[in-house]
């Protein structure tokens, strides 16, 4: 009888491990130096998906002049769901990012890595603390010097909006580049 507890003990906590587990290797680097690529090259399986959330960007750069960032380009990346992979059509955007900051060696930019609500605390830190990192990444493979950089991650803390629609969650998946 105490060996069928202690089975039925180590196979409720062998499952509720399993449980908490997830498919996302957060530890994979997902940015790549494509510099060497040609124009053509490159749409692979991220320029594939780049539509599938409908979330356009939003142009914050309309006030504060120099310390918004360059103007008529957006300030927030968007990603899918648990992911922090840059998309393709974001790549323009984070190349304007990078001429911007590279313009002047004293400007510095933060970049705050957002989740959607789902998820545990933990864990969606981690994940927007992955996402500002990418983003941080590939502006520094575009030129941009790791001192005029932060990455930091404000997890599920600070949706940019309220609600449990998909739409809502969609725009609360985000990196958003804030200028000092």
């Amino acid at each position: 009888m105490i060996t069928f507890k202690r089975l039925s003990i180590a196979l409720t906590v062998a499952a509720l491990m399993a449980g908490c587990s997830s498919g996302v290797k957060l530890d994979e680097t997902p940015v790549e130096d494509k510099s060497a690529l040609t124009s053509g090259a490159g749409a692979g399986a991220n320029g594939a998906g780049a539509g599938q959330s409908g979330v356009s960007g939003v142009d914050l750069t309309q006030s504060g002049g120099d310390q918004a960032g360059p103007q008529g380009v957006s300030r927030i990346v968007y990603f899918d769901y648990d992911s922090y992979v840059i998309k393709a059509d974001a790549q323009a955007q984070v190349e304007a990012h990078a001429r911007f900051i590279k313009a002047s060696p004293s400007r510095k930019v933060v970049i705050e890595g957002h989740t959607d609500e789902r998820g545990g605390r933990e864990y969606n830190l981690a994940l927007g603390q992955k996402r500002a990192e990418a983003v941080r990444r590939s502006l520094g493979l575009l030129g941009v010097s790791d001192a005029q950089v932060e990455a930091v991650s404000f997890g599920k803390e600070k949706p940019a909006v309220q609600g449990f629609t998909e739409d809502a969650f969609a725009q609360n998946r985000r990196a958003e580049l804030s200028y000092r």
